[in-house]
């Protein structure tokens, strides 16, 4: 019995991993939402047949097994979510870039004619997807930190009735504790750079979304404890689901 117990373990571990490294799925009233974590800030959108790439990295390898982007959203000027070389080479002429000002400042010609520039606060359509762009910043946001306020987006989609929340990197801000009716949040987690797992936990009680995912959680030190942050989310509110995904492979 304890081997056949023990097989049984083995078999549940080996699907979970198999389940995590496959794409996740959101029902909405429009369609089912696909998602699939790519690496560090960079993630994989699909609904009804339009796909969005948020902060492409790491090559155009990583995203061969996916359908051209619709879309393009970056949230910041850092490498790890503003990378030109993937960008070039997973985007098509046809490609929507939707980027703060600070890295419409640092595209080519070509492309900056292009782009739709958002500010905090604004909004645009894009495949039928509203993306408004959000504050992200290391308070106080002045021009020392890190990530100053205003330089940088997070993007809260409605997609298919549901509201997606990328945070980008920021620290546990008014704004982000502000948020409303959240379905999916992708909230980053790293020090120096953002913020530690304790301010996440405690920022997504908050809000409340109702399925969570770490992300952005490797920092000067390694990875964040992501298992450390479900345990506090968990604790604090069993109604949100945290989804752990493989995001360094």
């Amino acid at each position: 019995m304890k081997f056949r117990n023990l097989a049984f373990a083995l078999l549940l571990t080996t699907m979970q991993a198999l389940a995590q490294s496959g794409p996740d799925t959101v029902q909405t009233a429009k369609g089912v939402l696909t998602i699939q974590p790519v690496q560090h800030a960079s993630l994989v959108l699909s609904f009804n047949g339009a796909t969005i790439y948020a902060d492409p990295d790491g090559g155009a390898e990583k995203y061969k097994s996916f359908a051209k982007p619709d879309v393009i959203l970056i949230t910041d000027i850092h490498g790890d979510h503003f990378n030109p070389g993937t960008l070039n080479a997973v985007k098509t002429p046809n490609t929507i870039l939707v980027v703060p000002q600070a890295v419409a400042d640092k595209l080519p010609a070509e492309d900056r004619t292009k782009a739709i520039v958002l500010r905090n606060g604004e909004q645009t359509t894009q495949a039928g997807i509203s993306i408004n762009a959000i504050p992200m910043y290391n308070p106080p946001g002045g021009p020392d930190a890190k990530h100053p306020k205003g330089r940088g987006n997070g993007y809260v989609l409605n997609i298919g009735g549901r509201n997606v929340y990328l945070s980008g990197d920021t620290e546990d801000i008014p704004e982000m504790r502000g948020l409303k009716n959240i379905d999916v949040a992708f909230i980053c987690m790293n020090l120096p750079y953002t913020m530690d797992v304790n301010h996440a936990a405690d920022a997504v009680l908050a809000f409340r979304p109702r399925i969570v995912y770490p992300y952005h959680y490797r920092g000067q030190n390694g990875l964040s404890d992501v298992n450390e942050f479900k345990r506090l989310v968990d604790a604090g509110n069993r109604h949100i689901e945290v989804r752990l995904r493989n995001w360094y492979k």
